[in-house]
């Protein structure tokens, strides 16, 4: 796990940070860890800090209101759990449900995870013409559903209980 999410004061979603980052909001006390990694530390001359998988700041920062998360194909693909919209193997690319030269666009909900093969032999049909079978279909997360998606969690286990993880 590389990143780590930041609440607000009042346990809302922030942002997604490095763990060395996450060590250094605790050790100036501007955060505290709210969920750690078990069993894992780290470790310094003087110092001993739980790696942080959650921290929640000690202040609340006011934040401009989202309305929507942004688009990207890194989204996209965490999003989808990196699983091929088409035949559920491993996804390395994004498809446009309507190709993009048909007037389709970078939307949450015209993209999908795919794989290289299923990309490729789609082309430039709707799933339809290609006679393919979308297994899921794409949605618009919220910011904060963004966030807690892009920490990819393996285990539900992993996070906290009060914090709401997207099916």
């Amino acid at each position: 796990m590389r990143e780590t999410l930041v609440l607000n004061a009042s346990f809302e979603p922030l942002a997604t940070v490095s763990l060395r980052r996450a060590v250094v909001l605790v050790l100036q006390d501007k955060a505290v860890v709210e969920q750690a990694h078990p069993g894992l530390r780290v470790r310094a001359a003087a110092v001993e800090v739980p790696v942080p998988l959650v921290i929640r700041l000690s202040r609340y920062v006011r934040v401009p209101f989202r309305r929507r998360a942004a688009w990207s194909r890194r989204g996209v693909l965490v999003r989808d759990r990196h699983r091929c919209a088409y035949c559920g193997r491993r996804a390395t690319t994004v498809d446009h449900v309507l190709p993009r030269s048909r007037g389709g666009g970078d939307t949450w909900l015209n993209t999908v995870a795919a794989c290289a093969e299923d990309n490729h032999r789609k082309a430039d049909r709707t799933p339809e013409q290609a006679g393919m079978r979308l297994l899921s279909r794409p949605f618009e997360p919220t910011p904060s559903d963004a966030l807690v998606l892009a920490l990819d969690v393996r285990e539900r286990s992993a996070l906290p209980e009060w914090l709401p993880v997207p099916a």
